[in-house]
């Protein structure tokens, strides 16, 4: 399926947020990211959004796909749970988990923070992400429903004791 990478399109919900809002915003995020379509995951960001994700520096959707392509290609079975953190006028931070494993088989648990701003079209024109990984053995995961968006009763981030 093509995207179209150069037109801005509204992604709601818009800002400013309210928590219902931002809540929503996020869960947004979580589902597109769970379903690993880094073309379609671009159109949610701002044609010039910039990243700073752990030592990667990322401007524009072509450079998005690039490193979203690249993280999946290294973190396998990925499973991601986001949560609301914060949220102001067009500002959004959120923590977040996500377990995966490397080619090798060792499991991981990964713990970051995002700071987001958006542009009033509702999309993403900054990211900042702060990552931790953490060595886990497979009989810790946490995460297991199929490939793609969590189940809407799957317990979150609070629930997990994460």
């Amino acid at each position: 399926m093509n995207f179209d990478l150069d037109t801005e399109d509204t992604r709601q919900p818009l800002p400013p947020f309210t928590k219902d809002s931002a809540i929503k915003k996020i869960r947004a995020a979580e589902d597109a990211w769970n379903n690993k379509n880094p073309a379609k995951i671009a159109t949610a960001y701002s044609l010039n959004s910039q990243w700073r994700n752990r030592d990667s520096f990322v401007k524009g959707r072509p450079q998005i796909i690039e490193f979203l392509s690249g993280k999946w290609d290294r973190e396998l079975d990925y499973r991601l749970i986001k949560e609301l953190w914060a949220y102001q006028d067009n500002r959004i931070a959120v923590r977040y988990v996500y377990e995966w494993h490397d080619a090798q088989g060792n499991w991981f648990r990964s713990h970051g923070n995002e700071n987001w701003a958006f542009n009033e079209k509702g999309l993403m024109t900054e990211r900042h992400a702060s990552i931790n990984d953490v060595a886990i053995q497979e009989s810790e995961r946490k995460f297991h429903w199929p490939q793609g968006p969590r189940p809407a009763d799957h317990p979150g981030l609070s629930e997990l004791g994460l």
